[in-house]
């Protein structure tokens, strides 16, 4: 079957994950747990328009996960795109943005926080500051420069395999690393709402936003054909500024009209 027409996993032969809440606390205890900075944070976006809401997140924002439902109108949206675009193939050190193909089922929430932390300034806290550094980063525009790094972490040794691979086999290496199967599972099962079955059909899907080492604004999602260039950024615009928003997230919204099933998280620094 054509990956334009349907791109998921298929049911019957690809790995399944259970559905990962879309809870700050949660994401936050997975990436540090992977080998992000302690410096780094998973955040609730409460508004996409609100500035005073806005204001709450520590800027420079890296990435935004956005959830969102898969509606026809969304589908057909996104077939057109991916009608007009040949399948990914980009790898190395010379590409703007890491991007992982989704071969397993669910694991969209996994897929959007690998896309958040393995791109742009977030990229260069994988494996940095140890959980009882006792470091903590209140400034947020000096975070980004502050945190010493420390090498071996499961998310250091996975984005050093991959960086040279193929998105297939980027998504093989995926499959085969128990260490980020179990670390995902144990997040999966203490949400806040009970937990589906890795096998249960889910019609909620992240999508990452966050900008690329050209500077622009990149839509990262594993079920689409590769990465989206949606429009370039200034220097001092993130992925929470207007045009950083208006290039990606409330593209979304506009979209679906009244349907209120979205929520939104931010990678920044921390707070606490």
């Amino acid at each position: 079957m054509s990956t334009t027409a349907n791109p998921d996993p298929d049911p019957q032969q690809a790995p399944a994950f259970i559905p990962l809440e879309a809870n700050p606390q949660l994401m936050t205890d997975l990436v540090h747990k992977l080998g992000v900075s302690q410096a780094l944070q998973l955040h609730d976006v409460y508004s996409l328009t609100d500035p005073d809401m806005l204001a709450f997140i520590p800027r420079p924002a890296l990435a935004l996960l956005l959830v969102f439902p898969i509606s026809a109108a969304y589908e057909s949206h996104r077939m057109a795109e991916d009608t007009l675009t040949n399948e990914y193939e980009g790898k190395g050190e010379n590409e703007p943005v890491v991007w992982w193909k989704q071969t397993i089922r669910n694991a969209c929430g996994l897929m959007g926080l690998l896309h958040a932390v393995c791109n742009g300034p977030a990229r260069n806290f994988i494996g940095a500051c140890p959980p009882d550094s006792g470091i903590i980063y209140l400034n947020p525009t000096s975070f980004l420069t502050s945190a010493p790094t420390e090498k071996d972490s499961t998310l250091d040794k996975l984005l050093s395999k991959a960086i040279d691979m193929t998105p297939t086999q980027r998504s093989r290496l995926l499959e085969q690393t128990p260490e980020l199967a179990t670390a995902h599972r144990d997040a999966a099962s203490v949400g806040d709402t009970a937990a589906p079955s890795a096998q249960d059909d889910v019609d909620l899907h992240y999508v990452c936003f966050a900008k690329g080492s050209d500077g622009a604004l990149w839509e990262l999602d594993g079920r689409r054909k590769g990465p989206i260039r949606r429009g370039n950024l200034e220097e001092n615009e993130d992925v929470l500024s207007p045009k950083g928003l208006n290039l990606g997230a409330l593209k979304f919204l506009e979209r679906e009209g009244g349907d209120l099933r979205f929520s939104a998280v931010a990678l920044a620094g921390a707070l606490d």
